[in-house]
């Protein structure tokens, strides 16, 4: 009884000196595509969001699935995970700034964009991606710095057949167990770009570019 009590009183006095240890928050269910309207700012805080299956998509390879987030032009994504299930990630419909924002399991594409524009990538990360991390489905720019990715297809794909230009830039960043390439296109026009970069089981950093259409420096195989 005596030893029992003991135990009691250290585990109180444990508790009094350091705290409770806090549960982890419970993920966000998005039943609708949240908007993120032109120009503004949406700040996730560090929370998680998950898509709800039946109305966004199960976050397999199946097209046509709902993104989590919608962001108009000129919007910000920034401080956002994004867990399983991921439907269809996030749409950029025009220029769009990401920033801190993670991809836990990646659904059918972690981001599309859908519309002309330039895309900025800062921080933040990719996880288990069965085929492509970013989709490129119109011309414009896509500036990736600072960002983690491993198990993945490719890093960024530009839509399979599509003849418009896409300039792909890759910076700072760490990039492991890559199926097929971290950048890929079928455009004799897109140009890549891969610089001061750990990158680790990869095949190919770039392939279908034209020749003379990539360049890399400072980079490190490990």
């Amino acid at each position: 009884m005596k030893k029992m009590l003991t135990l009691l009183l250290s585990a109180g006095l444990v508790a009094s000196i350091f705290g409770a240890v806090p549960a982890a928050a419970a993920p966000t269910v998005v039943n609708s595509t949240i908007i993120v309207p032109a120009g503004t700012t949406y700040d996730g805080q560090g929370k998680t969001f998950v898509a709800n299956p039946s109305t966004l998509g199960d976050g397999s390879q199946a097209e046509n699935q709902k993104p989590v987030f919608r962001l108009e032009a000129g919007a910000t994504l920034k401080n956002v995970n994004i867990g399983y299930p991921a439907a269809d990630g996030v749409h950029c419909y025009g220029n769009c700034s990401i920033s801190n924002v993670v991809w836990e399991d990646v659904g059918e594409d972690a981001l599309t964009l859908k519309s002309a524009g330039t895309v900025n990538i800062t921080g933040g990360a990719a996880y288990k991606a069965y085929d492509k991390v970013f989709q490129m489905n119109a011309a414009g720019t896509i500036n990736i710095k600072n960002f983690r990715a491993d198990d993945i297809g490719k890093l960024v794909r530009q839509n399979g057949g599509t003849t418009f230009a896409v300039n792909m830039t890759l910076d700072n960043s760490n990039i492991s167990n890559v199926k097929d390439a971290i950048m890929r296109t079928d455009s004799s026009v897109s140009q890549g770009k891969i610089t001061n970069t750990r990158y680790s089981k990869v095949p190919t950093l770039f392939k279908g570019f034209a020749s003379g259409k990539t360049s890399q420096s400072g980079n490190t195989q490990y």
